[in-house]
């Protein structure tokens, strides 16, 4: 069992930066990658960006040059950085923890892009 909390979310103007955080518990020696994914109200849940337990990272294209993802093994914890935010990143914002066999998810977290 992997637990995973979420932080970071809210609402800022277009343009501005957040950052989201993912904290693991349990089982985290199963973890192979760790990452985020998004969903947009009437929309599928999309793959944002993700760090393998090796440090490769892959980011979806809508994001690449704007988001940064990283990992702290030390803290079992996973950040995204997002920055020069746009009304379309608007979405609740899941974590995601694969064990290669699982998928965990964290309870998502919005955020708000004001144009």
């Amino acid at each position: 069992q992997v637990q995973l909390v979420e932080s970071g979310g809210g609402l800022v103007q277009a343009g501005g930066s957040l950052r989201l955080s993912c904290a693991a518990s349990g089982g985290i020696f199963s973890i192979n990658a760790m990452g985020w994914y998004r969903q947009a109200p009437g929309k599928q849940r999309e793959l944002v960006a993700a760090v393998t337990s090796g440090g490769r990272t892959i980011y979806a294209d809508a994001v690449k040059g704007r988001f940064t993802i990283s990992r702290d093994n030390a803290k079992n914890t996973v950040y995204l950085q997002m920055n020069s935010l746009k009304p379309e990143d608007t979405a609740v914002y899941y974590c995601f923890a694969d064990t290669g066999s699982y998928y965990y998810w964290g309870q998502g977290t919005q955020v708000t892009v004001s144009s």
